[in-house]
């Protein structure tokens, strides 16, 4: 089956609407200097899904992403037992090792 352009971006606008940005999320965007896309790519195609270990209410979304000839791993916290999903905060580290579960 072949999916138009038009209606993948409608799929996809549609599934990141089940999530939105907390104000902290929003401000540490800015703060970071990161890019909502990728984030938002991340949560909607992650290379990973981990249990955070201190809230049973988020999972952890993470992928690794190539920016400017370096790897980092986007982290984004998402508390998934509310409606809709809110991503809680998000970071990007070089710190692949620690935190990639391999």
């Amino acid at each position: 089956m072949v999916i138009s352009k038009k209606k993948l971006y409608l799929c996809k606008l549609l599934y990141v609407m089940n999530f939105i940005f907390s104000n902290h999320a929003q401000e540490q965007l800015v703060r970071r200097s990161l890019d909502k896309n990728i984030v938002e790519t991340v949560v909607l195609n992650p290379e990973q899904v981990c249990d955070d270990e201190n809230d049973e209410d988020i999972k952890i979304y993470q992928s690794m992403i190539r920016e400017n000839n370096c790897v980092f791993l986007y982290r984004v916290f998402v508390n998934t037992k509310s409606l809709p999903n809110v991503i809680v905060t998000l970071y990007r580290t070089t710190k692949i090792k620690k935190y990639y579960e391999s």
